[in-house]
């Protein structure tokens, strides 16, 4: 009967170890990887989709006296779909805050209306680029997340429209010319990251540039030119790729 008893708790024992050894086995193998911290220092690239928006003041004046016609502030718009590439470099100062420097450039086909309040034209008109320059400043909310603020110097080109009349939509010989004009941006969004390398980033950004005459020209008798001061608001989303040689 003794020798039963010290047979079976052999057993058991001999059961107990070789469970616990088959679940340490378990836990190792099912134990997560780790996945190595992101570091925010490096040169990248960007490229994305947005969507824009602009609207901009605008008075006509005449060609002779040089005086308003109608003395009143119109406010023009459009909006449309842009694609974004860029290029820049953040360096992580601390654990929390991170800056650089960027540059970005604006494939952009933001369709709007501009009028000559006499003789009564209307044209379309659009932004077709757009570039800036700028620094943005965050802060890690975690290691793989940063919000931001940016800002800087911007220009926008905008197309020529040619005039139609606003009575019975019929062509006219009078437009006006395509036009670039110079401003500043503010903005701000937040980054993910999705590997040590690829990032996820959302940002929003307001541009204002500064007023431009756009002479309403080639018609059948002298038109006015047309004030233009805009505004641009964009949406985009981005996939960024860094470089990471700061490791």
């Amino acid at each position: 009967m003794k020798k039963c008893f010290l047979a079976a708790a052999s057993i058991l024992a001999g059961t107990t170890v070789l469970g616990a050894s088959v679940n340490a086995a378990d836990i190792a193998a099912k134990a997560p990887v780790a996945i190595a911290s992101p570091t925010w220092t490096g040169l990248y690239v960007n490229g994305g989709l947005g969507y824009g928006a602009w609207t901009a003041d605008t008075t006509t004046i005449h060609p002779t006296t040089s005086q308003c016609d109608l003395c009143l502030v119109q406010v023009q718009g459009g909006k449309g779909w842009l694609g974004r590439v860029g290029i820049g470099y953040d360096y992580q100062f601390t654990s929390n805050i991170v800056a650089g420097v960027f540059a970005d450039y604006d494939f952009s086909r933001l369709k709007g209306t501009i009028q000559d309040q006499f003789p009564f034209f209307a044209g379309e008109i659009k932004q077709t680029s757009a570039w800036a320059l700028g620094a943005r400043a965050g802060w890690l909310i975690n290691p793989s997340a940063l919000g931001y603020i940016n800002g800087g110097y911007s220009s926008a080109h905008f197309s020529s429209a040619h005039m139609l009349s606003t009575g019975d939509g019929t062509a006219t010989l009078a437009s006006t010319p395509a036009k670039t004009t110079h401003g500043w941006f503010l903005g701000g969004g937040f980054e993910i990251a999705v590997t040590p390398n690829l990032f996820w980033r959302n940002e929003y950004r307001y541009a204002a540039y500064a007023n431009r005459t756009l002479p309403d020209t080639g018609g059948r008798f002298p038109e006015d030119s047309i004030t233009f001061k805009p505004t641009v608001q964009t949406f985009t989303t981005n996939v960024v790729y860094k470089f990471n040689w700061m490791r």
